[in-house]
């Protein structure tokens, strides 16, 4: 068993039969009283963010989360395969787990996969994926006081906004924690 002082951003501990990753964390040492640990959490399974203190020297379990690095290689279905980037073995994912990520997720595309037990807990994708815009409207310039911007479905079916001048064909860098349009390619 580990305690409170063993906390650091990143960690993942298991409370009340949960597991919860450590966003944020602060020790406090008051003048008067004990000292407690301050913490921002988020459900790993739900995404609720919560704030909990525990006294300081409190003891708690870490949860073991195995972070390693697979390649997309397609859709099953409602579930997404990938593929082991260290011993080659297929993983099938629900599509459950994958969530968001599957509107930014290019066939080769390299993610990472946080497991507990065996089991897939959420998939992290790198910070920007590049993608082909398959079709917007032609923008209309006219008079306006700032840069406008008009909807564009990329290659994996997800809808972004864009500004005027891009084109279908175009190659864009999305953002892929906002699905903000981040630039041309």
């Amino acid at each position: 068993m580990a305690t409170t002082n063993d906390i650091k951003n990143g960690s993942v501990l298991s409370l009340d039969g949960q597991l919860w990753n450590v966003v944020e964390f602060q020790h406090v040492k008051p003048g008067k009283g004990g000292a407690f640990v301050r913490t921002k959490m988020k459900n790993v399974m739900s995404g609720k963010v919560v704030d909990r203190t525990f006294n300081a020297g409190t003891k708690i379990d870490f949860a073991t989360v195995d972070r390693r690095d697979f390649q997309y290689l397609y859709r099953d279905g409602a579930d997404f395969v990938f593929m082991d980037m260290s011993d080659y073995d297929q993983v099938t994912v629900p599509g459950a787990v994958v969530g968001d990520a599957a509107n930014f997720m290019l066939e080769n595309l390299t993610v990472t996969i946080a497991t507990h037990e065996g089991e897939a807990l959420y998939v992290e994708l790198p910070a920007s994926v590049v993608l082909e815009v398959t079709y917007t409207e032609p923008g209309l310039q006219g008079d306006r006081s700032s840069a406008g911007t008009k909807p564009a479905t990329v290659e994996t079916g997800y809808e972004i906004q864009v500004p005027l001048f891009l084109e279908q064909g175009t190659k864009v860098k999305v953002d892929t924690r906002s699905g903000d349009y981040l630039g041309r390619v």
